[in-house]
């Protein structure tokens, strides 16, 4: 259910072309990583802007620190002077001292300080505040003086602490650009831990949207190549593809009809000619056997060779009909319990007369296997492979059959001591009408129909048949079908 619900979903949004496919996978795969460069790109632009103003903030604090160092040195050198000296000039030089000062702490508390470097900041302009204040009370008393210079002491060392505050708000910007980075670091490393993963699960699935639709063309040209003409033929995916799947359905529909124009075309042929031919054989036959009277031995030997290409005619008509019943009987199987090593043993007793007249040796090591199948149809299977087994083995020869069981399937293994099947000859040796080139030794050449109707009647139990490569000499077919 899920699938059918996914492959619906795939195909209402499939891109309308193959192309714009690949341009979609492209960017999904390439999403990810888009994603993680942006996503880099933020925390490296979040990170230069805070080093820009880290950099200018301990700038302006190292600057305005030291011109408040300075000043408050200006100030306690006027407060000196104009104890000594008592030049009221001197006040408004103070003054301008003064304006200053409070320009350099106004600097220094727009800084981002946490409470206690403001606490400090305050501390110290209260301090000159109050400095102030006491400097205006003229004229000053002895003890009021050595207050002044006491309390001017006392801002200055106010004033090096602030000189500490700049620094370690400095400290602090460099300690927070350095977790910015460690941070920007850690999310870059989880991004790329999830981006491998996201983006094999994005490859997958693009992977699966893109071969789903060339996996269905592929099956599909299979099985016209294997003459299946049965199954419809749908692509699901772009509308250029679905329209090839198309075209294929279409084939495969003209090919379906072609051969069913085939077959009723060799069925009418083989019965036509089948009722004259016979009439044909019949009197040559007679000529042979001088029923209307002695021929000369010219007569005879012409009469000899219509009754030769009679019969030769006569059996690949029947051929022909042996083909089309091959192709009918595959779908009417009648499926019971069958004991194979038994169906073994019945074709090798009705071909151990023929094996015998040769000299050839029929040896037997069977298991007993049981399998759900059709006995007939098993029968002509094995049948045909001994038949073939014993047409190429030499005389005097050797044809080996076994039968085992290798977990649910059971393996029967056909021997002969002939010349084998040539490499070239392999890959068709199951083909309708085949009929190889070498080996024959002088003997008659088959119909090319025994291993095509032996593959079919594999192929409709499920099972496989397939010639075994080996060093040995001589041909070795394996067949292999589900056992029960």
């Amino acid at each position: 259910m899920a699938m059918k619900v996914a492959l619906d979903f795939t195909q209402r949004y499939y891109p309308k072309s193959f192309l714009k496919l690949l341009l979609f996978a492209l960017g999904a795969v390439v999403l990810p990583l888009i994603v993680a460069f942006l996503n880099a790109a933020v925390y490296v632009d979040r990170l230069a802007d805070q080093s820009q103003t880290a950099v200018a903030q301990a700038a302006q604090a190292a600057r305005a620190s030291r011109e408040l160092m300075e000043q408050v040195t200006a100030l306690e050198r006027v407060v000196r002077q104009y104890l000594v000296l008592g030049d009221a000039g001197l006040i408004d030089d103070y003054r301008q001292l003064r304006a200053g000062f409070k320009s350099t702490t106004s600097v220094l508390s727009l800084l981002p300080l946490d409470e206690l470097q403001l606490q400090e900041l305050n501390r110290t302009i209260d301090k000159e505040q109050e400095l102030y204040e006491l400097l205006l009370k003229t004229p000053p008393r002895p003890a009021q003086a050595a207050e002044l210079i006491q309390g001017y002491v006392t801002l200055s060392d106010l004033a090096r602490g602030v000189l500490e505050i700049s620094n370690k708000l400095i400290d602090r910007e460099l300690e927070r650009m350095r977790e910015t980075g460690a941070q920007a670091q850690r999310i870059l490393w989880w991004q790329l831990l999830a981006t491998i993963p996201i983006g094999a699960l994005i490859a997958i699935g693009v992977t699966f949207l893109i071969a789903q639709p060339i996996r269905q063309l592929d099956q599909a040209i299979r099985r016209l190549g294997a003459g299946q003409f049965g199954d419809g033929i749908r692509v699901r995916g772009p509308e250029d593809l679905e329209y090839l799947g198309k075209r294929l359905d279409w084939l495969r529909q003209r090919l379906a009809e072609l051969e069913q124009q085939q077959r009723l075309f060799l069925r009418h042929v083989s019965h036509e000619l089948k009722t004259p031919l016979t009439s044909l054989r019949e009197g040559s036959e007679l000529l042979v056997e001088g029923a209307v009277g002695p021929l000369t031995g010219e007569q005879r030997e012409i009469a000899s060779i219509l009754r030769q290409k009679s019969i030769q005619l006569q059996g690949m008509i029947e051929e022909l009909l042996d083909y089309q019943r091959a192709q009918e009987s595959v779908a009417r199987l009648e499926f019971a319990p069958v004991r194979l090593d038994g169906v073994v043993k019945r074709v090798a007793q009705d071909h151990r007369l023929a094996a015998e007249a040769r000299g050839i040796q029929t040896e037997l090591r069977l298991e007993p296997v049981t399998l759900r199948g059709d006995g007939e149809k098993l029968r002509v299977i094995v049948d045909n492979l001994v038949s073939n087994a014993v047409k190429y083995s030499p005389d005097g020869g050797k044809v080996s059959l076994a039968l085992e069981r290798k977990g649910d399937i059971a393996v029967l293994d056909i021997r002969d001591s002939g010349a084998g099947i040539p490499a070239e000859d392999r890959d068709r040796i199951f083909d309708w009408f085949f009929r190889g080139e070498h080996g024959h030794h002088g003997r008659v050449r088959g119909s090319g129909l025994g291993l095509a109707i032996a593959k079919e009647f594999v192929a409709a139990h499920s099972g496989r048949i397939e010639v075994v490569s080996e060093a040995a000499a001589g041909g070795h077919f394996r067949v292999s079908l589900p056992a029960a």
